[in-house]
Order: C-alpha cells, then sequence, then structure tokens
C-alpha cells in the first residue's frame, strides 16, 4: 500500500506541531500499532527530546505574543521535521522515493505552518489569552486526532488533511488585513524599543 497518504497527513500536522508528529508516530511504532513508522522515530532518546520538545511548544504556543515569535523560530524546523519525517516513512514502506516523499512532507509542512503562523498574528491583534489558548489547545488535539486516524486509516486522513488546509489558506487571505495590523504593531514597538534605548545611552553618557 501506499504510504503517501500518511506522508501527506503528517506533513500537514508537522506543520502545526512538528514535535507532537514525532512523538505519536514513534509511540504508534513502539508499541506496535503500526509497521509503517521507522526504528529511528522509536528510539527512547528521540521520544524523549521530542516530549520535552512538545511541552516547550504546549506553553509557549498559549502565550500572546510568544506563540508568534515561536512561529518565526520554527519556520524552518517544522518544514525540515516534515520532509525528514515523510522521508523516513517513504524508507520504511519502500512505495515511494525518499525524495518524493521528502518534497510533499516539507511542502505540505510549509504550507500549513503559514496558516498557523498567520492566523495566530491575526489573533494576535486583540491579544487576550482566550483566543490564544483555545486556538493551541484545538491544534494540539486536531494534530493527535488526524495522526491517530491515519494510522487506522490514511487515504481518509489524507483527504481531510488536504481539505484542513486549503480551508486555511482561504481564511488566511480573508485575515490578511489583521496580519498587516500584527506587523505594523511589532515593527512599532521595535522603532520605540529603539528610541528608548538611544535615549538611555545618550542620558547615561558623561556631559561634554
Amino acid at each position: 500500500m501506499s504510504v503517501l497518504p500518511l506522508v501527506f497527513t503528517s506533513g500537514w500536522a508537522s506543520g502545526i506541531n512538528a514535535y507532537a508528529v514525532v512523538l505519536l508516530l514513534g509511540i504508534f511504532g513502539a508499541t506496535g500499532l503500526t509497521d509503517e513508522v521507522p526504528e529511528s522515530l522509536q528510539r527512547t532518546d528521540v521520544l524523549i527530546a521530542a516530549g520535552v520538545l512538545f511541552l516547550c511548544e504546549a506553553v509557549a504556543d498559549k502565550i500572546p505574543y510568544v506563540d508568534s515569535v515561536w512561529d518565526s523560530v520554527h519556520t524552518v524546523v517544522r518544514p525540515v521535521a516534515g520532509a525528514v519525517v515523510g522521508a523516513l516513512l517513504a524508507g520504511q514502506s519502500g512505495s515511494l522515493s525518499d525524495l518524493a516523499a521528502g518534497a510533499v512532507g516539507g511542502s505540505t509542512a510549509l504550507m500549513s505552518h503559514f496558516v498557523k503562523a498567520g492566523t495566530r498574528m491575526a489573533i494576535n491583534t486583540s491579544p487576550e489569552p482566550f483566543s490564544n489558548v483555545a486556538m493551541s489547545t484545538a491544534e494540539d488535539l486536531g494534530v493527535a486526532g488526524i495522526i491517530t486516524f491515519a494510522m487506522f486509516n490514511p487515504q481518509a486522513a489524507a483527504i481531510i488533511a488536504a481539505v484542513l488546509l486549503v480551508l486555511g489558506l482561504v481564511i488566511l487571505l480573508f485575515l490578511a488585513h489583521r496580519i498587516r495590523r500584527f506587523l505594523r504593531r511589532r515593527a512599532q514597538r521595535r522603532e520605540e524599543r529603539r528610541l528608548a534605548a538611544t535615549g538611555a545611552a545618550r542620558d547615561a553618557a558623561p556631559p561634554d
């Protein structure tokens, strides 16, 4: 059976929470739920590292503005994770080339990451913590649910992931003005901090 649906689904989920994907796949493989997961993802050190990083993301992802900084750092991490997981899954099954699987997993992860990061920017235009907590929790549950579902029905899970990706991109277009507002506000705060630092340095300088 082709591993492509699982690669696509894991790529979409990696763009939202790569550490949860690695942790869940590793656990499913280690417990014998599936034989699609390579042994490299089932190693104890990989599971521990993924678990610790998942907990870090679970906290950072629920704090206004901190979540956007975290997303910025993970602009590279999530697509790379999606590509690596896809290549490993393809290598395990032998039904798809590693290069093709990496391209599918990485590109899908990149698109879903942009949806996640853009949505958070829009939410942070009114930075009260409740919407961040609700969105982050929904994302975590969604990733856990779709990866688990993919273990039993990868084709249906891939269809759901594709629909969610398209809907996310459409929503992102509607939220574009709020994202621009967030970026302007962040640039303004940077400029204010720069001017404050310049003023403090000028006040601290000895008089001529």
